[in-house]
């Protein structure tokens, strides 16, 4: 199977050099693909479609005409990274969560980045997802955002961007221990020839995380919970999946109740004491006493409980002001001002349309730039100019000019690509990568993430909500003597 494309590229392919050889962490890869005859991977990909679909892996994509239980596509042949280019990454990552985690303590509190001049108050207090309640409320550890998803691209060998910082309730960990144990369960061969570091611990890490956040009056286990919308939201095939690998509870709104500034759970045995929720219900929804009275998904009197050091909620409230597009511009400075450290991790180049001349930059230039809502997520209200048409263009420069304030725009990366099994055979597809970091007493990364890849030839876009699909991403092990040259421990 041809599996090397001749044709000029301009993006990285991973698997391939310039020279058109293979790179060493794909070669086992690359031999695999040559010996396997193209019509047993479709039987397998189907087989994989098969068993997802059983199993109820599905993902709700909302909108005229959408499916409200679709299969994300799953491609099976695996993204490859080496343990050097994982080691980066995890550097970088980490260094990234502590800076916005100080960053957020620093918004509800003293604000001293807004007296150093280098984020505008306005921004701060002005952001939709600013929430007043949080104001000098500290934390344990002063971790706010426990679970964060960032989201990277990489543009060359050692080249990754940061494209988005999820700190708030980032999804898609379940598809990412999913993929693994349907490439084990396909090819175990191929998955024990290579030995890729596992994942499966990663249930046991955010369990053993939560319950490091449980309040100082907590003298048993902390008892752990996940607080779901209910059964029709996008995401609920992750809420119930998690709680069943940690061995807790999935709660709704109506099944918890609040006595004593104590947060309580209803059992057939009686009350029971909840110590940490890990909520997967945005902030506006989550008290009706606190936000919107309408709520019927959280429960009334939470954050009494809450601002009360009497319950750990995972995100914290308020998370939201450290995340949107607008404040991911000023992450490098964070992480200077915080940290005294230079970023590892780069920032995409941003233009933040509410500045005039940034705006007249953009409305120039929207045949080459992709421009996003500040609040915006899953691949909505954005632009990809290049792909654009111009009566596309010329209707979004119109929403740009009405509303400066809430868009923001990038350059066109060339995002790598891998090896991906489409229609024709296996070809390149674009893919980012969504790394899961655990903040409590100490970092967690379990390695690897959740590939997101843009399945239509060319396409930028891997949301899965606009269609794209995802793969298993392995981080190989480190080759003999790498664990002492690079200061891994033992």
């Amino acid at each position: 199977m041809d599996t090397n494309p001749t044709t000029a590229r301009a993006f990285f392919n991973e698997m391939y050099d310039a020279a058109g050889d293979v790179r060493p962490s794909y070669a086992g890869i690359a031999k695999w693909l040559e010996r396997t005859p193209a019509d047993l991977i479709e039987l397998k990909r189907q087989e994989a479609e098969f068993l997802f679909r059983r199993i109820g892996i599905t993902f709700a994509v909302y909108g005229a005409g959408a499916d409200p239980e679709r299969i994300i596509p799953f491609d099976i042949v695996p993204r490859v990274l080496a343990h050097d280019e994982w080691s980066l990454l995890t550097r970088g990552l980490e260094q990234r969560v502590k800076a916005l985690n100080a960053f957020l303590h620093d918004v509800y509190h003293g604000r001293e980045i807004v007296r150093a001049g280098l984020i505008p108050e306005h921004q701060i207090i002005h952001n939709p997802s600013y929430q007043a309640a949080m104001e000098g409320l500290t934390l344990p550890h002063r971790v706010y955002s426990i679970i964060a998803g960032i989201d990277v691209v990489r543009t060359g060998p050692t080249d990754f961007y940061v494209l988005e910082d999820n700190l708030r309730t980032p999804s898609g960990v379940s598809y990412m221990l999913e993929n693994r144990e349907m490439m084990m369960r396909l090819f175990p061969d191929l998955c024990a020839g290579h030995g890729p570091l596992p994942i499966d611990h990663y249930p046991n890490a955010l369990l053993t995380t939560l319950q490091s956040l449980a309040p100082a009056a907590c003298d048993q286990e902390p008892t752990v919970a996940v607080l779901t919308p209910g059964l029709f939201n996008s995401a609920y095939f992750e809420h119930a999946y998690l709680a069943d690998r940690m061995g807790v509870e999935l709660v709704e709104g109506p099944d918890l109740f609040v006595e004593d500034d104590q947060v309580f759970m209803r059992t057939t045995e009686g009350p029971k004491r909840i110590d940490v929720l890990y909520r997967r219900i945005d902030d506006d929804f989550l008290d009706p006493e606190a936000f919107n009275p309408d709520s019927v998904l959280g429960v009334k009197g939470l954050m009494r409980a809450y601002r009360k050091g009497r319950v750990a909620l995972a995100n914290a409230v308020g998370t939201g002001v450290a995340d949107d597009k607008a404040t991911y511009i000023h992450v490098p400075k964070m992480i200077e001002f915080y940290l005294g450290e230079k970023p590892i991790l780069k920032n995409v180049p941003t233009h933040d349309c509410s500045e005039p001349q940034s705006l007249a930059y953009v409305l120039d230039h929207l045949h080459e730039l992709v421009v996003k809502e500040v609040q915006g997520s899953g691949g909505y209200g954005m632009l990809i100019g290049p792909a654009a048409s111009t009566a596309e263009r010329e209707a979004f420069a119109a929403k740009l000019k009405a509303h400066p304030d809430a868009y923001i725009a990038q350059p066109t990366l060339a995002l790598s690509a891998s090896p991906t099994f489409v229609a024709s055979g296996v070809a390149p597809r674009h893919i980012d990568l969504r790394p899961f970091v655990l903040v409590g007493e100490k970092i967690t990364i379990v390695p690897g993430g959740l590939t997101r890849v843009a399945l239509p030839e060319g396409s930028l876009v891997v949301n899965s909500s606009q269609g794209g699909g995802t793969k298993d991403t392995w981080v190989l092990p480190p080759l003999p003597g790498q664990w002492q040259s690079q200061g891994f421990g033992g």
